[in-house]
């Protein structure tokens, strides 16, 4: 209340000193604008000479408001007189800082307090759930789920090499991981967060300190940290307020689920990039921003530069989404609603990270196909050719954008066809076709394209994802933000494509939110990332923390609400004083009302003891460990993989790394063990990846599904023709038996080509022998 009582109180004072600086010259001019830049329109409406003499009215208006503001700006540095060299202006000058200070002192102690609690609420759960601190080594890199683990592998790989230069060396050749290929994991991998964590664990003598899987879930649980007080700083820069970044703190811990993945795969490459970009979305934010001064504007830039280039770094398709973040700038340029000035800026930005991060990443050609570059530079030619596309009536206006548009997309095109003719890019066509089966424009058969489509994070999102937003109250008023901010965006675009300037002082009384640039930047963020969150269910993690943070900022800002009040013409109550008591007292009851059902839930997770124990893995990695010898090749399904490679470190047929074509296709191949095949040809398979030994999953020879299409053992049977179609039903048929249940028969000729040397209730290893023995 107290912040709620300096805000009315500064605008009120704002608008006695405006009426005072306006009394001098109203009886000069009767016909100018008053303060507020309303009283001359009112004045012109109801003039009786029409709509040309309110244009002559609003020009001489306007000259005699330059011409006193200019009387003003030399009294004020001349005259005793002034307002503002009076004690009292100089008071409150003094009290308004003041303000301000212990605003942003509060302001900054609260997002540091939000990001320290979430990462010990991380640690917390996470200790809880998998009984972290009582586990053994084996145990606890067990819970890396999903084949995460095999980036801690990495980690762990760095740490026992002899020195950090001899560690590095040895990964950018590394063959002992996947099976008769030499690999450069760092490039491959993304593998810069282990060499940093692995460096400063080293150089800081955290050894004494901590044991290494303490330090690496650690600085992921800081970054997680930074990810939700980069929110907050969003929040609070776009609504003024950091109750605003409370809230959109409290929103993303509750839907927890659909924000991050940090629960059951700590080392993804997601956890580690994603705080980047969350830091590079607040320092565009406020480098877009009208408010703030140079030395901010050159820290924003700065951290965006930064972010941008450590975003690129550490995720394989960071590209992707930089591009859908450029769309978005491409959008507030081509409309005109962005100084040019920063929109070079950025892409200044945007270039010089793709440049380094081609260098850090041994010239990596993805970044050089990438559609971020191609529309980076088509931008700049079209810009070139059109250098008078913001001048002109609206229909010109209008026909030379579009024609803009058109440039820019077939220019991208072009470049991006002619560089990947000129450096082959293998997964280019896959990635086209992946996308044409997608959107059902045709089918295939290919086992890779329909595995990728059956994973949850390509499949749409499922009804319960819209109910757990609803039930937390952000989906409601995320539609009402987002349905104010987008159409006085759609006002604001009118305007600058009429010709009217963009504003660049605005007051809360004029009740335009669609005016701040970085308010339509986020309005088109929302709009691009959540049109493939509705299409993709992996999307939703860059989506819904941003819809979090969106709708924070928007129930707020007294802005938003003013907006609102100017488009109902409220005259009944004074709507600048309304907008402030709302943007305070509708956040209080929301937040008092997730407080209320929520606060007990996470005290209960946090009390709670899960017990999370996998026996039979537990038993197949240590006899991996004690059994197998150190030159064995193992072959399996990729996650299980991950997991070989992280406990035993001995080499693998394929790793759990869906971004690698060629990867995908040696899954296909050790998935055949699951298929319709003779024994012969799963075993001409397997020794031509040089594979010793072979591990069969039960959950995945035996699988129950409710979606039948999407089981392993039906894409490899539509994948080798195994398949008949009856009535809409498939049926899989073949001369030989499914392979993993023949196999565990022990009759010949499995038995010749393959001797089982360890199961238990989960898992069978077969050794691959190296010389057939034909017993009948």
């Amino acid at each position: 209340m107290t912040e709620l009582r300096c805000r009315i109180s500064a605008t009120v004072e704002a608008e006695t000193a405006e009426r005072l600086r306006g009394e001098p010259d109203s009886h000069t001019a009767p016909g100018g604008e008053g303060p507020e830049g309303e009283h001359t329109e009112d004045e012109g409406s109801a003039a009786p000479d029409g709509t040309e003499g309110k244009e002559l009215q609003d020009e001489d208006g306007v000259k005699e408001q330059e011409a006193q503001e200019k009387e003003e700006e030399a009294e004020g540095v001349d005259s005793h007189e002034s307002p503002v060299k009076t004690p009292r202006g100089i008071s409150n000058c003094k009290s308004v800082f003041l303000q301000r200070l212990v605003k942003l002192f509060f302001g900054c102690l609260a997002a540091v307090a939000c990001g320290m609690l979430y990462a010990i609420y991380l640690s917390t759960y996470h200790d809880r759930k998998f009984w972290f601190s009582s586990r053994q080594e084996l145990e606890r890199e067990i819970t890396f789920q999903g084949g995460s683990g095999l980036y801690y592998y990495y980690y762990k790989r760095m740490l026992t090499a002899p020195s950090f230069e001899r560690g590095f060396y040895e990964l950018t050749i590394d063959n002992r991981t996947v099976s008769g290929q030499t690999i450069n994991a760092v490039e491959r991998l993304s593998l810069y967060p282990e060499l940093i964590t692995s460096f400063i664990y080293r150089v800081t003598g955290s050894q004494d300190l901590m044991e290494p899987i303490y330090f690496y879930i650690g600085a992921v649980f800081g970054l997680q940290a930074v990810y939700v007080t980069a929110l907050f700083v969003s929040s609070w820069v776009m609504s003024g307020t950091w109750v605003a970044g409370m809230l959109a703190v409290a929103w993303y811990v509750i839907n927890r689920p659909d924000t991050t993945k940090v629960e059951h795969a700590i080392p993804l490459r997601d956890n580690w990039a994603l705080p980047y970009f969350s830091c590079q979305v607040a320092a565009l934010t406020g480098f877009l921003s009208n408010k703030i001064n140079s030395a901010t504007e050159m820290f924003c830039y700065l951290t965006m530069s930064a972010t941008t280039f450590t975003f690129l770094l550490v995720w394989e398709h960071s590209h992707y989404v930089l591009f859908i973040q450029g769309l978005c700038l491409f959008l507030l340029d081509s409309f005109d609603l962005v100084p040019s000035r920063k929109m070079a800026d950025i892409h200044k930005v945007y270039l010089s990270s793709l440049f380094l991060a081609y260098l850090f990443q041994f010239q990596n050609p993805a970044l050089l196909s990438s559609p971020l570059l191609s529309l980076l530079i088509s931008s700049v030619l079209a810009r070139y050719f059109q250098q008078n596309m913001k001048m002109g009536p609206l229909v010109a206006r209008l026909m030379k954008l579009f024609l803009h548009f058109y440039l820019v997309f077939t220019t991208g095109i072009t470049f991006s066809y002619l560089v990947k003719k000129l450096i082959p890019v293998s997964e280019s066509d896959f990635i086209l076709k992946f996308f044409e089966v997608k959107f059902g424009l045709n089918t295939t058969t290919d086992f890779v394209t329909n595995f990728l489509l059956c994973q949850e994070s390509f499949q749409t999102p499922v009804q319960d994802f819209f109910l757990r937003l609803t039930q937390a109250s952000v989906l409601p008023f995320y539609f009402l933000v987002l349905f104010v901010c987008l159409l006085s965006t759609l006002q604001t675009i009118y305007r600058r494509l009429s010709g009217e300037p963009m504003k660049t002082n605005l007051r809360l009384e004029d009740g335009r939110i669609g005016e701040q640039p970085e308010v339509i930047y986020h309005v088109f963020h929302t709009l691009l990332f959540g049109g493939l969150a509705m299409v993709f269910e992996g999307m939703k993690y860059l989506w819904t923390p941003y819809v979090c943070m969106f709708t924070a900022f928007g129930v707020c800002s007294p802005d938003l609400w003013m907006t609102v009040f100017r488009w109902l013409k409220l005259k009944s109550i004074h709507p600048v004083v309304l907008a402030l008591i709302l943007s305070t007292a509708v956040p209080t009851i929301i937040g008092f009302s997730l407080w209320r059902e929520y606060f007990p839930r996470v005290l209960a997770e946090l009390s709670e003891l899960q017990e999370f124990y996998d026996p039979d893995t537990v038993e197949l990695m240590s006899w991996i460990k004690t059994q197998a010898p150190m030159a064995a090749v193992f072959a399996g399904s990729p996650q299980l993989l991950g997991t070989v490679k992280l406990c035993s470190g001995w080499a693998v047929t394929s790793l759990p790394l869906y971004s690698d074509i060629n990867l995908l296709r040696r899954s296909e191949d050790t998935y055949q063990v699951y298929a319709m095949r003779s024994a012969e040809d799963v075993y001409k398979i397997l020794t031509s990846h040089k594979t010793n030994y072979v591990i069969i999953e039960e959950s995945i020879c035996n699988e129950l599904s409710h979606n039948k299409g999407c089981r392993i053992k039906d894409l490899l049977d539509i994948s080798n023709g195994h398949v008949v179609y009856d009535r809409g039903e498939i049926y899989s048929f073949s001369k030989h038996g499914r392979f993993c249940q023949e196999i565990k028969m022990n009759y010949s000729p499995y038995t010749n080509y393959f001797t089982r040397v360890f199961w238990n209730r989960s898992y069978h290893v077969y050794k691959v022998n190296s010389v057939i023995s034909f017993q009948y």
